[in-house]
């Protein structure tokens, strides 16, 4: 089945609002690089267009009703937002997921340390990535120190003007040939992605601050004073940091067209944003309670309190039908199985490139829309959700009556492998899920690439998915 390149639909002179639309997201990529930053991010936006904390709400007293705008965040990595529906909340929410945690390098407790003159940071790699394609690159830094009196103490160095960034080394071509032999799986190994961060000793004359022995791996002790100097933390702090390692620069118009965007975490905040803004756009009450979710830790299994595996989103529904008066047991078992559920994550674009891996008749390809997945899973569609056909024809009839462009894909050819979402975890709860979102190419990479026009049909989707729903 032939779907058209939804450029089309938008003659030269109305492309602008994509071309704008993107350009803010490719702003908020550059700026938005962790979990944290999104969620400070997201929540400062929805203050302003008039969003109060349910935590704020339950001490208050104050009853809910339909079109009030209230947000919980989950320890400071992810967000959940409601709008009041017309309808009992009993009856059903519309609900985007998506999750906000990337691919990337992240700092060991006890990172510090100098060989042959030289301070290196030890990493350990998050989510699936391809280790070779993590060296030779210009890196960031980017999270929060935590200091025993409780001090939050962010860091981000690398992306501004001015800032140094750091890097992992790789291996000259002249003495490879033993690296060039192995698989790629081998050709870099996980404990050697280690981040070089300086190569200056410190001063022969500085003493230890407790006596009067020299100083020992003196570069080592200049990083630390110069950690000291800028940011008032010592090594000790490194035991309670979340210091993430990511790809050094902004995101950029991929494209003489400039119809494509390249930026680090496509996967999955090109969803989380335009879910993010579907929820912003719903000034009136929806007829059912609309939410938008964004949870970390996606990326290895959704696993712990901050991602969907937890106990957040449950609670949080509880707190906001219990503020609208609607609170019961029951009430909440029956809102969570009535509910839709577009899990809001990426698929992979075909790539011209690697095309055998790719059923074409079954594939997302860039500037066809919105895609999505009946199921994702691997081979047998082992751990997946498989949406029901009564909810895809439903959401077709909404999606087609307001022109927006979408498609469907698997995950590659049956054998080839597979993935999954957030999909199969809302589900459990009796929800009507399947797995919407952009197509990406580089998907996992340091530098991944999206179209605008996919963005913006996921935009329109997500809007349209809201209030029909």
């Amino acid at each position: 089945m032939d779907r058209k390149n939804a450029w089309e639909k938008y003659p030269q002179d109305t492309r602008d609002t994509i071309m704008q639309f993107g350009e803010a997201y490719r702003q908020f990529l550059s700026a938005c690089k962790t979990e944290r930053e999104c969620t400070e991010k997201f929540v400062q936006m929805a203050k302003d267009a008039g969003f109060c904390d349910i935590k704020e709400i339950a001490a208050s007293g104050k009853t809910l009703k339909p079109a009030d705008k209230v947000y919980a965040v989950n320890k400071g990595k992810g967000l959940a937002m409601f709008v009041i529906g017309q309808e009992p909340i009993e009856q059903g929410m519309n609900i985007l997921g998506a999750h906000i945690d990337s691919p990337r390098l992240d700092l060991k407790q006890n990172p510090l340390y100098e060989d042959t003159e030289m301070a290196m940071l030890d990493t350990h790699y998050y989510g699936g990535v391809k280790k070779y394609q993590w060296v030779a690159l210009p890196l960031a830094l980017h999270g929060v120190f935590v200091k025993k009196d409780g001090t939050k103490v962010p860091v981000s160095i690398g992306d501004q003007p001015g800032d140094p960034v750091f890097g992992v080394s790789d291996l000259l071509i002249h003495l490879a040939g033993e690296q060039m032999e192995k698989k790629a799986s081998k050709v870099i190994e996980g404990e050697n992605l280690d981040l070089l961060i300086g190569s200056i000793p410190m001063a022969k004359d500085e003493k230890k601050q407790d006596g009067d022995d020299v100083v020992k791996d003196r570069v080592k002790a200049n990083i630390l004073h110069i950690l000291e100097q800028e940011f008032q933390i010592g090594e000790e702090d490194f035991i309670s940091a979340e210091i993430e390692v990511v790809p050094a620069g902004e995101a950029r118009d991929y494209g003489l067209d400039r119809s494509m965007i390249m930026g680090y975490g496509h996967d999955d905040r090109v969803c989380a944003y335009p879910s993010f803004l579907a929820m912003l756009d719903l000034l009136e009450a929806p007829r059912h309670t609309g939410v938008c979710l964004l949870v970390d830790k996606e990326e290895v299994g959704s696993v712990g309190a901050t991602g969907m595996k937890s106990r957040f989103f449950e609670n949080m529904t509880a707190e906001v039908m219990q503020a609208a008066g609607q609170y019961s047991e029951l009430a909440l078992r029956r809102a969570l199985a009535a509910s839709k559920v577009l899990s809001s994550d990426v698929s992979a674009a075909f790539d011209p490139n690697f095309a055998s891996v790719s059923d074409k008749k079954n594939t997302a390809y860039f500037g066809k829309g919105l895609v999505f997945n009946k199921f994702t899973g691997s081979r047998g569609k082992s751990g997946s959700n498989d949406a029901n056909p009564e909810y895809i024809a439903h959401l077709r009839e909404i999606l087609d009556r307001n022109e927006v462009s979408y498609q469907t894909a698997e995950l590659g050819k049956v054998d080839q492998g597979g993935g999954g979402t957030i999909a199969f975890i809302l589900s459990e709860y009796g929800m009507e899920v399947i797995d919407s979102g952009v197509a990406v190419l580089n998907m996992h990479a340091p530098w991944e690439i999206i179209s605008k026009v996919d963005l913006y049909e996921a935009y329109r989707g997500y809007q349209v998915f809201l209030k029909e729903a």
